[in-house]
């Protein structure tokens, strides 16, 4: 059995459904709340084939009983929303750190075979070298980059500490279907799709290292099955790099659809948080997992970003998302 943590999110979603497709027994720990939503799953028609748990990574007592009869665990639960971080810095650290050291402390007393841990390119901070490889310090400019900084230590920690068998994927800018609202890229579509022709965004300048969600998973199940990477921190990404005006101007360029780009207050980080510039190195990953990018380079973005743009145009994917509201 395999624990899939944040199944109800847009990476844990896809994860839990690729494990199923390739016939492994998923467990799949989704957010408790009054609902019973599932998230994703809600509308993937593999839930059925999955054990699917609502609970929280706060508790300790329930993570104990979540993990017992699991041989792996892929840990992607978190908060992950860096505007939201400046105004819940706390919850950040109940369920990033607080919510792995609950995760860690199951996966040894039950003697897990393997914990991947999730990591995050934000915790690079803007750029001090390029490409980025795992080497580079971390900077915490915001709370949830010092809050999965924090998560990623402590995991590593467990390593040396109890020989609990760990690795962290750190994953670049993932995009694709099922995408929150409050990133870029669905962001851009969505307004795209309402006819909107004047496009709220933030900063235009940083650039970004985007790496599309199948890439992303495909780098999750490589870690789960690997037995050299023990210990290690490993990229994933595209390496290629494109700055957010660029990005919006190829999304319009693909929809056919002519666009002026207004700055809007809400959607700009304070100065010393915003990350500048972010472009991965990714050999490690082709090391130690045989993992390349299938969609790299700017025609491999155009392709996942023409991937997506069709996913949100069915009526039934577009309604969830609230074109008219600004998403932290």
């Amino acid at each position: 059995m395999i624990l899939v943590t944040g199944a109800d999110g847009f990476i844990g979603s896809h994860l839990a459904e690729k494990l199923v497709r390739d016939g492994h027994n998923v467990r799949a720990l989704v957010q408790y709340n009054s609902l019973n939503s599932w998230g994703w799953l809600d509308s993937s028609p593999l839930s059925s084939e999955m054990e699917v748990i609502s609970s929280d990574i706060r508790d300790p007592y329930a993570m104990t009983h979540l993990v017992r009869g699991c041989s792996k665990v892929l840990h992607l639960a978190a908060l992950i929303g860096i505007p939201y971080s400046y105004t819940a810095p706390n919850s950040y650290i109940d369920t990033n750190i607080k919510g792995t050291l609950n995760l860690l402390n199951a996966a040894r007393e039950n003697s897990v075979e393997k914990f991947v841990h999730t990591s995050t390119s934000e915790v690079y901070g803007t750029a001090k070298y390029v490409p980025i490889d795992e080497n580079h310090s971390l900077i915490g400019q915001s709370p949830y980059s010092a809050s999965k900084i924090g998560a990623d230590q402590l995991s590593l920690s467990y390593v040396k500490s109890f020989e609990l068998p760990l690795s962290i994927i750190r994953p670049f800018n993932t995009y694709g279907p099922r995408q929150s609202a409050r990133a870029v890229i669905p962001s851009i579509i969505v307004q795209l799709l309402n006819n909107k022709n004047v496009i709220s965004l933030g900063k235009l300048s940083p650039t970004r290292d985007f790496n599309y969600v199948d890439d992303t998973v495909d780098g999750f199940t490589a870690a789960l099955n690997a037995t050299n990477d023990i210990g290690e921190v490993v990229n994933i990404g595209s390496n290629y790099e494109i700055s957010i005006e660029d990005t919006a101007y190829l999304i319009a360029d693909i929809m056919g659809k002519s666009i002026v780009i207004e700055s809007d207050e809400r959607r700009i980080r304070p100065d010393s948080s915003e990350v500048e510039r972010l472009l991965c190195e990714n050999l490690k990953a082709k090391k130690l997992y045989d993992w390349s990018p299938q969609f790299s380079g700017k025609e491999g973005l155009r392709s996942g970003l023409t991937l997506t743009i069709d996913w949100l145009k069915e009526p039934s994917n577009l309604a969830f998302y609230k074109s008219a509201a600004y998403n932290i």
